[in-house]
């Protein structure tokens, strides 16, 4: 079964998204910030991870570069799901291995899904 970590703190666009991958099969685990959001990727595993910018505690960026920094986290897939404009993304983050970049307010969640599917069978 393929795992999805999403990292977000609007719990309501989390489950959402949750809803979305667990009825396609999918298991599914969130964290609020990049904080937890580091912990539950190095005890889930996850096979793909969407992860917002902007949280509290730890954002996005921060978290990334952590992840990255980290023996079991490095290969991870991720993509960033934020709704800042991929012009506002810093470069910094875009040269974090991500796998994409996606604004929330221009896709549904099947639209969300679809992507996470061509990356996972990349």
């Amino acid at each position: 079964m393929l795992k999805v970590a999403i990292i977000e703190d609007d719990q309501a666009i989390s489950q959402m998204y949750r809803f979305k991958f667990e009825n396609n099969g999918y298991k599914v685990e969130t964290a609020l910030n990049g904080k937890d959001g580091l912990e539950l990727i190095k005890e889930f595993k996850p096979n793909i991870v969407l992860l917002d910018l902007m949280m509290p505690i730890m954002g996005g960026e921060e978290m990334l570069k952590k992840l990255r920094a980290s023996d079991w986290g490095k290969d991870i897939k991720v993509i960033i799901l934020t709704n800042m404009g991929e012009q506002e993304v810093p470069e910094s983050v875009k040269k974090l291995n991500v796998s994409d970049i996606i604004l929330k307010a221009d896709m549904t969640p099947r639209q969300v899904e679809e992507i996470v599917k061509q990356h996972l069978s990349d």
